[in-house]
């Protein structure tokens, strides 16, 4: 479920690239916005931003904010705890109700897959997938993206390879981020045990226009791509959606600093967040010259910048 409209923000594996390098122009332009080397924006002065967000979240949450503060914007955050969804109100019914206020977008987080697609046939203003169960998570794609083309220096990935290593299964970031970089032409290797990484997901990309797009593999073996990564990306294990792991599996599919070495000169580091430390990334690789982590959640606010203005900037 997958939406190819510039009205609303659902998610990555059919938007044209054209759209998808444009947000990413706009977004590389509004970093000095972000670091302060540039002041904030009037853009969206006047308008209300509602975060319905019906599970937890911190760095999305906190930088949708800091997004549309940054532009002049003001924001309503509708948490899943506080919210009447916690009473059994339905998702379709939260978000009318949230839109018949009169605010300007809506960016939702529910644990349902195609949740805000549900929700943007329903309401008439702009909705922002901020994630939806499984199924996709576009702004952290488009900030994994933008990190690493800032990183590597080019916008055009053709050529490179990524690695995103763990529990692909039940991500919805290893989904959004393998769309957004295979259409900026790299190639993926998802990596795990069969568990986590089944060879079905070699799929993902089945239907899409493969013209100057990258591939996606499956593969079980970390040690043996490590030496041809241009980045590797860790992914959090996540045991609230039934993820179990193996004793050994720290030592087969952590990145330590003897694999950190075996990474080319120049190779990134990289985890969307929150990270166990010990598990996917130890300390010395989590903070060390090659992650670009921090990078990510600065971009993230450059991404959620450029979404915003894409959905409700003058030009509308």
């Amino acid at each position: 479920m997958t939406s190819v409209s510039t009205r609303h923000v659902l998610g990555l594996r059919e938007m044209p690239r054209e759209r998808l390098v444009g947000l990413l122009e706009s977004a590389s332009s509004l970093l000095p916005v972000v670091t302060g080397e540039s002041g904030p924006r009037d853009a969206l002065a006047a308008r209300v931003i509602a975060n319905l967000f019906l599970e937890n979240s911190t760095r999305t949450r906190v930088s949708f904010t800091v997004a549309a503060h940054r532009l002049g914007a003001t924001t309503v955050d509708l948490l899943g705890s506080t919210s009447s969804a916690s009473k059994g109100e339905t998702l379709v019914d939260t978000a009318r109700n949230v839109a018949a206020m009169g605010v300007d977008a809506i960016v939702i987080r529910c644990g349902a897959s195609g949740g805000a697609h549900l929700v943007s046939r329903h309401v008439d203003c702009p909705v922002i997938n901020a994630g939806d169960g499984t199924c996709e998570h576009p702004t952290q794609g488009l900030l994994d993206a933008l990190a690493l083309t800032q990183a590597l220096g080019s916008l055009d990935l053709t050529g490179c390879t990524i690695g995103i290593t763990g529990d692909i299964v039940h991500s919805r970031v290893a989904r959004s981020a393998a769309y957004a970089l295979t259409s900026i032409g790299a190639d993926v290797i998802l990596i795990g045990p069969p568990s986590m990484a089944p060879r079905s997901l070699e799929g993902l990309l089945a239907g899409l226009n493969q013209t100057g797009r990258g591939t996606v593999r499956v593969c079980e073996d970390f040690e043996g791509v490590l030496p041809i990564l241009d980045a590797a990306m860790m992914l959090r294990v996540q045991f609230e959606r039934g993820a179990a792991i193996t004793s050994d599996y720290a030592a087969m599919y952590g990145m330590t600093p003897a694999r950190a070495a075996r990474l080319p000169e120049g190779a990134f580091i990289m985890h969307p967040g929150p990270i166990n430390r010990g598990l996917e990334l130890d300390n010395e690789t989590a903070d060390g010259p090659r992650s670009i982590i921090l990078n990510q959640v600065t971009s993230g606010v450059a991404v959620r910048m450029a979404v915003l203005l894409e959905q409700l900037g003058p030009h509308l």
